[in-house]
């Protein structure tokens, strides 16, 4: 290791005391335009912020927590949990509150939400619906019932579920029965 407090090809405006030391370097060629526009002070630039990774791309909490409550669902009815709600106990850490409010929800109207919802499913029985998608419908009916989330936005989102973890068909089935059943359920200005 050498002292070298007097190097040509430190970037400008990084001085080394007399008690530094450099180690090692690597020369890079950069191309002409990746060179940057704007010269920056050293300590200017923040360091970034950590990136948010979440099963879609990070948008809003709701769309998350829908995300959980509709995994839930799924995993409470594949283990055969009555009450759904039950899924919940077996967690090591709750859900966040909207999920965990979504998931008891349907748990605790399922029988209305599957009436409801066999009532303007032509020609299928909540049965013989793909479990992603009885659930799915099941989550997104009780929010156009019971929430004052907007009709267009629960119905968006079931289909962006049901286009990411269902079927090919599922999403076009999905908005066009929540959008029935949206007219029935809820009048919106």
């Amino acid at each position: 290791m050498t002292n070298t407090p007097d190097v040509p090809f430190l970037p400008p405006g990084l001085e080394l005391g007399d008690d530094d030391v450099i180690e090692t370097f690597e020369e890079v060629e950069a191309a002409a335009d990746e060179q940057p526009d704007v010269e920056i002070e050293l300590g200017e630039i923040a360091p970034p912020e950590p990136e948010r990774v979440s099963g879609f791309d990070g948008i809003g909490t709701r769309r998350e927590a829908r995300e959980r409550a509709l995994a839930l669902l799924y995993e409470a009815e594949q283990k055969g949990l009555v009450p759904i709600a039950g899924v919940i106990d077996l967690l090591p850490v709750p859900p966040e509150p909207y999920a965990a409010e979504l998931v008891v929800g349907v748990s605790d109207h399922q029988d209305e939400l599957d009436e409801v919802i066999g009532r303007y499913a032509v020609g299928w029985t909540v049965v013989r619906m793909p479990a992603v998608d009885r659930n799915l419908l099941r989550l997104s009916t009780y929010e156009l019932a019971h929430t004052d989330v907007p009709v267009g936005a629960c119905i968006s989102e079931a289909v962006e579920l049901a286009k990411r973890y269902s079927t090919d068909d599922s999403h076009t089935f999905i908005n066009g029965l929540l959008s029935r059943l949206a007219a029935e359920l809820r009048t919106e200005p």
